[in-house]
């Protein structure tokens, strides 16, 4: 039969036949499979878990054949063992059950006089090892450390670490063997072993220690890089353990990265001096200043790899020397405008860091630049006095403006933001600058930073005194822009039309300074009604702010011709308040509506109006002006609006002998206070609003320390009581009485009803006579209405029990005053006075 070899697998696979039914294909070579690896041939069997490697490596399962896999293992021919140590370490996990066959199998081909085979199982051991295989197989590879060829070491040594992660122990006992191959004749074997010792040292820095003298004899003779690299590395995680290593590595490491051309050498001498701490010390400066310096030759880079392990670097470094760094500023910002976002975020990161007091101003105004157009320059610096510039606009093209995403935009314009209000604005020399670059920001973020924005402008207003001239004209600016209400929504600068809000806000509570009608109109602009409800609201309230501020302006100025002149302003008003009485939302309803009728009341305080000496019934105590002009300035100017830190409360010292945590009346004894009190008085819920005056009068009698100290008495009286309770129940010497009472009834509790001498049941005209009750006899009426009322026509059955049906006739199926003669006869006995029983033939007498 014809057999198909790896070779003719493959290209059935990628026939067309194959393509259009794969599966089938697949299925008909398993198949095939199946029947090869069951063969006596080793050759056959060999090549059948060749293919079957090739189908798992396309996700085809072939645990099923492990068995097999581990006879190739064993096979003693050098090509067919090679395709089983494959197969088992494509195919062999933990949880393979029969890992454990290999474990002789492994140690006889480390002890085999082939070199071929001895290699073949260190590497499938390396991929395969499990603790117990790492237990039972470490002493065996130990004598292959020191095998005649430099290829068997290096392997002995690399699967060493495999060993030691699985079992942890055989560190312990050959640390000095290992140790000793760092003086092999043969750089690969050196090189691997520096390999093994820095991994480890990433868990155990302090355990290798002592190889430090050795290692640094390596970093000062070694000509290899990638030794040099792994030494350096090592080092890294060493020298934080030891001191004395700092003044000792500086010399070499800067000799590497000054001299080296090696970049991956220079970046990780770089990097070993970030985690180690080694700026520090008489040479540390030096040794920073030459770090930067290599890093920002990195910058000027095309290769983008270079550029982006130099800004993450120079990150690690700002912390210590922000000056160094803050030298090629300009390179660093030049990341910004990178093509690679990756690139541009950590650039932003840098600089973020790097920020300060003399740095701030031209790092925002580069941000601000990469993120506008000169469209949207020229719009911002039209309405703002835009600190925006055209200097950074040189270094950044219309291209990198072109492809920035929103998350970037969102970033940049956040950073901006948290750059400037860091510390408490402590890197702000003017904050009419900042101001401005908000509003700046409002117009070219592109992005929902509405919020931030306002939040940012009403903080500097209401903190810095001297501002609130600017920030209410420049807010005026901001609201008489006709782009914050044309494009809403949809367009570029919707994003920012939130800002608005603060806007309306400053000059409501500020627009006093100037002419406050003015913004009025602005704020009642009907371009206003298409913004969203919560900030139109602010625009209403603020209008009403303003209009108070303009109508106690005229008080100072005021003169019979500006009588008409505010007549016509309120009309004009309340003309534009029509379409904001009329808005889906109630909040803008109701201060609009609360607007035009203040002004409606203003309108007829001016009409009624009167000139001075007009009357002749004119009292002289009246002022020279309508009084209704003082009627809005007092309801939002009563108090200064001042800023209060969020820690303002820390500083409120708490008075001598004022203790917050002492409890002034016990929930228990007020609780129980406060219901004697209603039951001495005979109070009902009806007398509740009194309580207080009663309280008072107790007081002052003395009842209530009387009251509070029967009730301790009494509640000490309860514990005793049931203290000594569990002590007799617990006690096995003390003979209760028995009882089969269930626990927790009162017999007092228990009705009792005598039914002795019960009537046979009347006919229906008795009945119905005998249910008048006289006056002077007291019934119960749960006995009366339980009695069964017999019609006329109906069967009596004579052998019927004569016991009434109160027995079994609950509370939920008695008439309600059934129940409340239940609970009158309860009153009854809390006071003392048992119910009385009558018997049936009394109760229908």
């Amino acid at each position: 039969m014809y057999e198909r070899d790896l070779q003719d697998l493959i290209r059935g696979l990628r026939s067309d036949a194959a393509k259009r039914n794969e599966e089938k294909f697949i299925s008909s070579v398993i198949d095939e499979i199946r029947r090869e690896i069951t063969s006596e041939d080793m050759q056959v069997k060999g090549g059948a878990i060749c293919k079957l490697t090739y189908l798992d490596m396309l996700g085809y399962d072939m645990s099923w054949a492990s068995f097999h896999v581990v006879e190739v293992m064993a096979s003693s021919h050098v090509h067919l063992k090679a395709g089983g140590y494959l197969a088992a370490v494509q195919s062999f996990t933990q949880d393979t059950d029969v890992l454990m066959l290999t474990t002789n199998l492994i140690k006889k081909d480390l002890s085999s006089a082939t070199p071929a085979e001895i290699a073949l199982s260190l590497d499938c051991l390396s991929q395969i090892v499990t603790p117990h295989l790492a237990r039972d197989i470490a002493q065996d590879l130990i004598p292959m450390l020191n095998h005649s060829r430099p290829m068997i070491r290096k392997r002995a040594v690399l699967t060493m670490y495999r060993i030691i992660q699985q079992y942890p122990e055989v560190l312990d006992i050959n640390l000095n063997r290992l140790c000793e191959k760092l003086r092999d004749p043969d750089i690969g074997v050196i090189s691997a072993t520096i390999n093994l010792f820095c991994e480890l040292a990433r868990q155990d820095p302090q355990r290798f220690l002592p190889l430090a003298p050795f290692l640094f004899g390596l970093l000062t003779s070694a000509s290899n890089n990638w030794m040099l690299i792994k030494v350096v590395k090592l080092f890294g995680a060493l020298a934080p353990h030891e001191p004395r290593l700092v003044k000792k590595l500086q010399p070499p490491l800067m000799d590497l990265i000054s001299n080296t051309p090696a970049v991956s050498l220079i970046y990780e001498c770089v990097h070993t001096c970030i985690v180690g701490h080694l700026f520090q010390g008489h040479h540390g400066y030096t040794l920073a200043k030459t770090c930067v310096n290599k890093l920002a030759s990195f910058l000027l880079d095309p290769d983008q790899n270079l550029k982006y392990i130099a800004l993450l670097s120079l990150a690690k470094i700002v912390p210590e020397y922000p000056q160094l760094v803050a030298e090629h500023q300009q390179a660093i910002l030049q990341s910004t405008g990178d093509i690679d976002i990756s690139i541009r975020i950590r650039a932003l990161d840098l600089i973020s860091m790097m920020v300060s007091r003399d740095t701030l101003q031209q790092v925002v105004q580069h941000l601000l630049s990469g993120l506008a157009s000169q469209t949207q320059l020229a719009g911002a610096a039209s309405y703002s006095g835009s600190h925006v510039g055209n200097t950074a606009l040189e270094t950044i093209t219309l291209n990198t403006r072109s492809f920035l995403s929103p998350a970037y935009r969102m970033d940049v314009s956040k950073r901006i933001i948290e750059m400037c209000s860091r510390d408490g604005y402590a890197n702000v020399d003017s904050f009419e600058w900042y101001l401005s670059v908000l509003v700046d920001l409002s117009y070219v973020a592109l992005v929902d930073v509405g919020q931030e924005i306002g939040d940012e402008l009403i903080s500097v207003a209401v903190r810095v005194t001297s501002t609130r001239p600017y920030a209410v004209n420049l807010m005026t600016k901001l609201l008489a822009d006709s782009a914050f209400y044309e494009n809403t929504p949809g367009a570029y600068i919707n994003g920012c039309v939130r800002a608005l809000r603060a806007a309306a806000w400053i000059c409501g509570e500020f627009g006093g300074m100037s002419n406050p009608l003015d913004i009025v109109n602005l704020l009642l602009q009907s371009q206003c009604s298409r913004l969203q409800s919560d900030i139109k609201a602010v625009f209403l309230q603020s209008a009403i702010k303003l209009i108070g501020h303009w109508m106690s302006s005229l008080i100072k100025s005021w003169t019979p011709d500006l009588l008409q002149v505010v007549r016509d302003e309120i009309t004009s008003i309340l003309t534009k308040c029509e379409i904001f009485i009329m808005d889906i939302d109630t909040e803008v309803q109701e201060r609009a509506a609360a607007l035009t009728q203040l002004l409606a009341f203003i309108r007829i305080d001016l009409t009624n109006y009167r000139l001075p000496g007009t009357s002749e019934h004119e009292i002289s105590e009246n002022p020279d002006f309508p009084k209704g002009l003082c009627l809005i300035q007092p309801l939002f100017q009563a108090y200064a609006l001042d800023g209060m830190g969020p820690e303002a409360q820390e500083n409120v010292h708490i008075p001598p002998g004022f203790d917050l945590d002492l409890t002034i009346l016990p929930e228990d004894v007020g609780l129980s206070l406060t219901g004697s009190i209603e039951n001495e008085l005979g109070r009902t819920s009806k007398n509740k609003p009194n309580r207080h005056k009663t309280k008072k009068k107790l007081q002052s009698m003395g009842f209530l320390d009387t009251v509070a100290n029967s009730l301790e008495a009494e509640h000490d009286r309860e514990v005793k009581r049931l203290q000594r309770l569990a002590n007799i129940r617990n006690d096995p010497y003390y003979l209760a009485e028995p009882s089969n009472r269930p626990a927790g009834d009162d017999i007092n509790s228990i009705p009792v009803v005598r039914l002795e001498g019960l009537l046979d049941v009347p006919d229906a005209s008795t009945a119905m006579s005998r249910q008048v009750i006289t006056p002077n006899k007291q019934v119960s009426q749960a006995t009366m209405m339980s009695s069964p009322v017999v019609q006329p026509g109906d069967a009596v059955d004579q052998n019927a029990s004569p016991v009434p049906q109160t027995a079994s006739r609950t509370a939920e199926t008695q008439p309600l005053h059934v129940l409340r003669s239940k609970k009158g006869s309860k009153e009854k006995r809390k006071r003392g006075h048992a119910p009385k029983l009558l018997s049936a033939q009394e109760g229908t007498t």
